[in-house]
């Protein structure tokens, strides 16, 4: 059960939405991050309802201009600022803050708990952080968490075709940078090297045996004997790329195979393969291949 109002549909509420996608992350011990998207072209005019204060922040990414940026934290109002497409805001949960919504708006809110931050310090074996540095109500300019914010985007309006690992790395991966670049995180020890021969084989049968990407970072981490961080660096240092990239590049190699070497129909092999459906399969495979299914399916078998 949600116990903060900081994320999901009862933040949305406080816009006057009906309802607000999420993605949740409960990789880390006994915390959770999450991300939501707020929208509206017609919003409700007037101050955002409050939100129960709690010891966390919302990062908020803005995919839309707005002009003339009206803020208050503890009843105080923040000088008027101007966001643009592509700005971080932070937001203080401790201090009730509050945003006047005069315009259509459009942004993603990532989720950040203090639990989350204590737990992203000891998984790094770094001290933990004091309060984030940051101007209340002004956009900055943070290409790291835009461009991460925007890999989750499309995912808003298909959650069925992303999966776990996908989000768990694009989240932790803004705490992580959160933490360093505006919470001054550092790492006293960080542990070096590639996976053992038995870690790569467990890590790799896991994610072969979840296509569908149904699996934590956390779990592939446990089973390995080592944290989260350590795993996710270990394992890119192993093999060259990241869990979700090798599970993507896995599925495309899988569904080749079946492609060539079977009778399934391309919407079958889309579901073999873990992909949502043979519309999203067809995306996947033709941006990764440069070729549709049919097409490649054709050339390989005449």
């Amino acid at each position: 059960m949600q116990d903060s109002e900081a994320y999901g549909d009862r933040f949305g509420d406080k816009f006057g939405l009906e309802t607000a996608p999420v993605f949740i992350t409960r990789t880390l011990r006994n915390a959770e991050i999450a991300v939501t998207e707020i929208r509206s072209d017609y919003p409700r005019i007037g101050l955002t309802d409050s939100i129960a204060r709690e010891d966390g922040y919302l990062v908020g990414l803005q995919i839309r201009d707005y002009p003339h940026h009206e803020y208050w934290e503890d009843g105080r109002q923040a000088p008027l600022t101007s966001l643009r497409s592509g700005d971080s805001v932070f937001y203080d949960l401790k201090r009730d803050p509050l945003v006047l919504i005069d315009k259509p708006f459009h942004s993603m809110h990532f989720y950040l708990p203090r639990v989350a931050l204590n737990a992203i310090a000891d998984d790094t074996e770094a001290p933990q952080i004091g309060e984030l540095a940051y101007q209340p109500g002004a956009g900055v300019p943070d290409p790291v968490i835009a461009d991460l914010g925007l890999s989750l985007l499309g995912a808003f309006g298909r959650p069925e075709e992303v999966s776990r690992v996908f989000v768990d790395h694009v989240t932790l991966a803004v705490g992580v940078h959160v933490a360093h670049r505006y919470g001054g995180m550092r790492v006293l020890r960080r542990e070096r090297g590639q996976l053992a021969m038995w870690q790569e084989k467990r890590a790799k049968e896991l994610l072969e045996a979840n296509l569908d990407g149904d699996i934590s970072l956390r779990a592939l981490a446990m089973e390995c004997g080592l944290s989260r961080s350590h795993f996710t660096r270990a394992f890119r240092a192993t093999t060259g790329v990241a869990p979700h990239q090798w599970l993507l590049q896995r599925r495309i190699e899988r569904a080749k195979d079946l492609l060539h070497d079977t009778k399934q129909t391309i919407a079958e092999v889309a579901l073999s393969c873990g992909f949502a459906d043979q519309s999203h399969f067809t995306r996947i495979f033709t941006r990764v291949v440069g070729t549709s299914p049919h097409a490649w399916r054709q050339s390989v078998n005449s």
